[in-house]
């Protein structure tokens, strides 16, 4: 099945952001759309696809997300699909970052992408601290961003400040930050608007950084 994207930013753009969507909402959803306009603004060019069984839900057929690494076949595929000629850098929300990650270090040992961002990475799922996703991090030789909302609740800063992870990964901490990097302004200070321009600036600046 051909794989549909949804483009934002300018086609001309020096770097190509492939996102994923999380388990259970679309590449259209709320915080997506939000997240590519923040980064089509600063500059950035920004591919965002759908697995099969959410694409299928598009259809009335309910599926449940499956296991993160049955995806990692379906990322390949997008890859080779989107044909990116610009620097490109894969990723995605939570289980769509997951997924990238975890073909990370093969795509760029073959030359095919440069960097690797997760916006919101499911460290463990909630209520379940000690049932770690990680393991793969630890080794991580791509370049990587992580964007953490400092309260998310598939891992704080706390609980991630004790994990062993690899020296190529960086952190963005958003304060008061959820899931959806989404803050309390009432206690923060901040906005949602305000996180998002900070995503988008430090991911510009990271991947101008970045070796093509």
């Amino acid at each position: 099945m051909a794989v549909h994207f949804l483009f934002d930013g300018p086609e001309d753009a020096a770097v190509t952001i492939l996102l994923a969507h999380g388990a259970g909402a679309p590449m259209d959803s709320a915080s997506m759309t939000a997240t590519a306009a923040a980064l089509a603004a600063a500059s950035l060019r920004v591919a965002r696809f759908e697995f099969g069984y959410m694409a299928a839900r598009r259809t009335g057929s309910p599926k449940p997300p499956p296991r993160a690494e049955t995806l990692n076949p379906e990322f390949r595929t997008a890859i080779d699909e989107l044909g990116a000629r610009a620097k490109l850098v894969i990723g995605g929300k939570s289980m769509g970052g997951r997924v990238a990650s975890m073909i990370a270090d093969e795509m760029r040992d073959a030359g095919r992408i440069a960097g690797l961002l997760c916006l919101g990475y499911p460290f463990h799922p909630p209520a379940k601290p000690t049932q770690l996703r990680t393991a793969h991090l630890a080794g991580l030789r791509t370049p990587a961003l992580i964007v953490q909302g400092t309260r998310d609740e598939f891992g704080t800063r706390d609980e991630v400040a004790s994990y062993g992870l690899s020296d190529a990964i960086e952190i963005l901490w958003l304060e008061d930050g959820d899931h959806d990097l989404k803050p309390r302004k009432s206690i923060s200070g901040f906005s949602a608007a305000d996180h998002l321009k900070t995503t988008a600036e430090t991911v510009a600046a990271w991947t101008a950084r970045l070796e093509a």
